[in-house]
């Protein structure tokens, strides 16, 4: 498990799979703000309205030059069909190799639940300036609000 990386340090420049099989890293948005959210499983009620909160305001986002990508470890067929059963807008991408990007960022982590212990994504989200350096970090988040929140703080950024 690697130490966090936080406000002031480069986003980890690691290729993450997009949907349609191409790849996305942060390098992609040099000179535009970036938010990144990670969260943990496509499909579940907490990830499922973080995702459907983040395309709803996708337009403002877009409308204020701010780039938006959601990422957990499922696979990219996975978030196709994730996206289509919500009509989600907000770009995905896949996160699964060892060492990519939450790997990197500190965020998969050992969680535990019921007693058991596993691996798992920690929902954290990062505003990236267009410098490619973390202006802000959200760590284990509430989803109520919280792209509301981001957006706000990366129109002020």
């Amino acid at each position: 498990m690697s130490e966090r990386i936080g406000v002031g340090e480069a986003f980890p420049d690691v290729a993450m799979t997009t949907p349609d099989g191409g790849s996305v890293k942060a390098s992609d948005f040099a000179g535009r703000k970036l938010v990144v959210f990670f969260y943990p499983k496509d499909d579940t009620p907490g990830c499922t309205t973080e995702n459907k909160d983040f395309s709803a305001l996708y337009g403002d986002f877009q409308a204020a030059g701010i780039a938006v990508l959601g990422v957990s470890k499922d696979p990219p067929k996975k978030h196709v069909k994730f996206a289509e059963k919500h009509g989600l807008t907000a770009p995905l991408a896949s996160d699964a190799d060892e060492g990519g990007v939450s790997d990197a960022l500190g965020i998969w982590t050992e969680k535990s639940m019921y007693g058991r212990t596993y691996m798992g994504m920690e929902r954290t989200t990062y505003l990236v300036g267009a410098d490619g350096k973390i202006a802000q970090v959200w760590n284990k988040v509430k989803v109520k609000g919280h792209a509301e929140d981001v957006l706000a703080a990366a129109k002020a950024l």
